[in-house]
Formats: C-alpha cells, sequence, structure tokens
C-alpha cells in the first residue's frame, strides 16, 4: 500500500518534520504503508539491509538471540520512531531483529530513495541527527541507571523515559504512554526478573504513581514521585 492521500500527514512524523509540501510530496510517493499482525518479524539480525521502516503505530522490539537462547532486548519502538536505518546507511546486514509486539502499521522505504533523501533533502538528515541524538541519551540513562540505581529506581527511569519520549498529555495531567509495555519487557529492559517488576509495578500502583490498562498502556499519574524513585 502506497503512503497517504494527503502527504501532509507525513509532517507529523518526527523524521519528515518541517519538510516543504513539494519534499513531503516526494517522499509520499516513495514510502509504503504495510500492517503487520502481533508477534510478526520484521527483519532478523544479519538480514541483508534493503529498507528503512518508520513505526506509524503500534509497538515494536528491537532485540538480538544469544548463543545461550535467551534474549537480549535493545529497545521498544513506537509511533514515530525509525527502525534499520544504520544498517541501510553502512551497506551492512542487521545487527538486531525487530518484532511486533501487536498489530502495527510501518512505513517503509528502500535504500536508493531513503539514501537520495539524505542527499537531497538537509532537513531529513537533520532531523535523523535529532532522533540518533535522542536514542544515543536514552541509552546513556539506561547505562547509569545501571549503574547507580536499585530495581526500583531503574523501573520508575525506564517509565520517565518512556512518558517523556511518548506520553500524552491529558485533561488532567496525566501521562498515557501509548506503547505496549509488559512486566518481562520492563524486566529485561532493567535487567531483573519479571516477579521483582511485578512486585515494583504492584507497589507504584499502590502508591497511585501510576496505572496499567489490559492491553499494557502504562498512564503516569504523579511524575514527581517516580523522579524521587529515578535519583
Amino acid at each position: 500500500m502506497a503512503g497517504f492521500t494527503d502527504p501532509r500527514e507525513l509532517a507529523q512524523l518526527p523524521l519528515f518534520r518541517d519538510l516543504t509540501r513539494e519534499q513531503l510530496a516526494w517522499v509520499n510517493e516513495r514510502l509504503r504503508r504495510t500492517a503487520y499482525p502481533a508477534n510478526t518479524t520484521v527483519f532478523s539480525v544479519e538480514q541483508p539491509a534493503e529498507v528503512v521502516y518508520i513505526v506509524y503505530s503500534g509497538t515494536t522490539r528491537i532485540h538480538v538471540e544469544q548463543m545461550s537462547g535467551s534474549d537480549v532486548i535493545i529497545d521498544i519502538s513506537g509511533p514515530g520512531d525509525v527502525m534499520g536505518e544504520m544498517a541501510v546507511i553502512e551497506g551492512v546486514g542487521r545487527s538486531a531483529s525487530a518484532l511486533t509486539l501487536e498489530e502495527s502499521v510501518l512505513l517503509w522505504m528502500d535504500r536508493a530513495s531513503f539514501m537520495e533523501a539524505l542527499r537531497t533533502m538537509p532537513t531529513v538528515s537533520i532531523n535523523l541527527i535529532r532522533i540518533l541524538s535522542n536514542r544515543l541519551r536514552l541509552a546513556n540513562e539506561r547505562i547509569q541507571a545501571f549503574a547507580a540505581l536499585n530495581v526500583d529506581g531503574r523501573v520508575a527511569r525506564h517509565i520517565l523515559a518512556y512518558a517523556r519520549k511518548y506520553g500524552k498529555q491529558q485533561p488532567n495531567g496525566d501521562l498515557v504512554i501509548p506503547i505496549r509495555l509488559t512486566q518481562s519487557d520492563v524486566a529485561e529492559l532493567v535487567g531483573s526478573t519479571r516477579e521483582s517488576v511485578n512486585k515494583i509495578m504492584s507497589y507504584l500502583r499502590r502508591r497511585k504513581l501510576i496505572s496499567i490498562d489490559r492491553d499494557y498502556r502504562i498512564t503516569v499519574h504523579d511524575v514527581n514521585g517516580l523522579e524521587s524513585l529515578a535519583q
């Protein structure tokens, strides 16, 4: 399926923000849109990188399976995130795999078109630098959390990071994180067990710092309370 009926919809995505109408039309002609069921592998480690993906809706897990059979989560990606761009730019195989955690709609562009956009549209290049910079900042925060915080603090720090990146402000001040974050995924992200994370999440709910709906969407009710645990 092609991009959008109205190319201006693309301007809502971080990668294509501030493009002119003509540039948006050019991008839209080269974008494709595909709906993926939950638990579908989008690409696999070491697979040739011929396509860049952008999450339009849904949640995906970027992960690497170890020799032992265990799985290491590199990141959880939500709406607006770019996936697979580094391998495309470097011309190497994928360094990780991507799996949809729920029904997701992904936009994708072939390598030639993506590289042409970077060469001919400086705004796209600048936007990509911002996206990669933000990703690096989150990775640095994750490293600091592992070094300086206990499991409670690491969980609180990760929830805050996702709330700041994806959170949708509600009229009452709550922040709804519109991506699927299970306790198992959070446990892998913070380097703990599901049982420990379950206890921490229950504690956060009892203190009314967060709530979690049946689709594993977290709502943050008290940012300051979470921040006090994440220091």
